[in-house]
């Protein structure tokens, strides 16, 4: 495939890195010299000195005809203009990296729609789900950012006096917005449909947002109790506000340790259920008069590499039950992960990082992208974009003749994000995401394509 990357930073020059080797023909944007000439002598890449927003310098670099055009730069404005201006120009697929909380914000308008561009990739968003998955549910299904954490994957195993035992699924009355998607049980693993009958012990796996997932847990837990989880947020920037974002059932209770006033002020202005303390954080003073050491995470998001690892090393040593950092420097992350065990963290999450994985998700050679694989091998997630001449375009859910074994999960229309009903109508250029088994893969991507 035709690739083609504005900006050869720490992003861009990582895709040209892992695309070249998988034999894509790569072209980088650079308006740096000494960086493009980096690039030019160590990687097999060509490289083209010029301004990214330039629409004659995109049309020289092929733009009107790659199949993936990626503006990684660190400037939103600059991504958006060069994204705007390669689709106009006829790429196939633009993907823009984003900082700015603002251009995910479509109340007023829609940014992605407005510039015509297929996806906007917010780094610290993507780093924050990561960190979600692990404070939402410890116990969760490793399921790859679905829907980019709009969706959650959550297991519950069917306790004795469950309501739900030995009832079909299509007795169940769920929320509307919960999907099940799979049962185990014992060594057996299986594809829900309407006419499977829960049991004691089966782990059923559902799909739905993840406060509506925990809300219906008593269904099959008589049992479940809500417990409260404590949180202390080192930093109050982008990576934080979307954190929260993700974090928004009462039992989360947050803190935030923010040095900037200004900010402290903001932060409390935008979200009024979270206490905001104005203090440095890497003052052990402060981290023992907060009782850190009673908190159940410690997350440091701080655009410090050294005072997020100083942080957590302290947090760990006063008590905190877990920790988690945020690290900017991507060519730190082997040396961290090396000596998580030692330092007490749990979890390093690198922005840059999340950001081209999510990219190299979006770039692959098959017409769908794999999220994960079920159990034993005996099905998968995929998300499939649904093309403008798919006869299932304008139909429902339930008017569709679906594959054997497939369930429909998720449903991904420019800003929205849901679980889909029988009534929901399937629309050109959506993204579906569905639980198949690995042989109806291809007839689902026929359908759909």
């Amino acid at each position: 495939m035709k690739i083609l990357i504005v900006g050869a930073g720490e992003v861009g020059r990582y895709l040209c890195e892992i695309l070249s080797e998988e034999y894509h023909d790569v072209t980088v944007i650079e308006n740096d010299q000494a960086l493009g000439d980096q690039v030019d002598e160590e990687l097999n890449v060509r490289v083209i000195k010029g301004n990214g927003s330039s629409a004659e310098v995109l049309r020289q670099a092929g733009a009107d005809q790659c199949d993936y055009f990626l503006a990684m730069t660190s400037d939103d404005k600059t991504n958006l203009i060069s994204c705007s201006l390669a689709k106009a120009l006829g790429a196939a697929t633009t993907i823009a990296r984003i900082h700015d909380q603002t251009y995910s914000d479509n109340s007023i308008i829609n940014y992605q729609s407005h510039f015509g561009i297929d996806y906007l990739l917010n780094p610290e968003a993507l780093a924050a789900v990561e960190l979600a998955k692990k404070i939402r549910n410890p116990g969760r299904v490793a399921v790859e950012n679905l829907a980019r954490g709009q969706i959650e994957v959550q297991q519950f195993r069917v306790k004795a006096k469950a309501r739900v035992l030995g009832k079909k699924l299509a007795e169940l009355k769920l929320d509307p917005r919960v999907r099940i998607g799979y049962v185990q049980r014992g060594d057996e693993q299986q594809v829900a449909n309407a006419q499977t009958i829960l049991q004691e012990n089966d782990y059923v796996t559902l799909f739905g947002p993840s406060q509506t997932l925990f809300d219906i847990k008593p269904l099959f837990d008589p049992d479940s109790v809500s417990e409260t989880v404590r949180i202390v947020l080192y930093g109050g920037g982008e990576a934080s506000i979307a954190l929260i974002r993700l974090l928004t059932h009462p039992r989360f209770k947050i803190r935030i340790l923010e040095e900037n006033k200004a900010q402290c002020r903001f932060l409390a202005e935008k979200f009024p259920k979270v206490t905001v303390i104005q203090g440095d954080a890497t003052s052990l003073r402060l981290l023992e008069e907060e009782q850190i050491g009673s908190a159940d995470y410690f997350i440091a998001l701080t655009k410090e590499d050294e005072d997020n690892v100083m942080t957590c090393l302290q947090a760990s040593k006063l008590g905190a039950k877990h920790t988690m950092l945020l690290v900017n420097r991507a060519d730190y992350i082997e040396v961290l992960e090396r000596l998580k065990e030692t330092l007490g963290v749990e979890l390093v999450v690198s922005p840059r990082i999340a950001t081209a994985n999510e990219v190299l998700r979006y770039s692959s050679r098959e017409p769908y992208i794999e999220l994960a694989k079920l159990a034993n091998d005996c099905g998968r997630i995929v998300e499939i974009k649904v093309g403008p001449k798919s006869p299932c375009v304008g139909k429902k859910l339930r008017e569709i003749q679906w594959p054997g074994d497939c369930v429909i999960v998720a449903f991904i229309h420019k800003s929205e994000t849901k679980v889909p009903g029988a009534d929901d109508a399937i629309l050109a250029g959506a993204r579906i995401v569905a639980i198949v088994r690995k042989e109806n893969i291809r007839n689902l991507v026929k359908m759909l394509k």
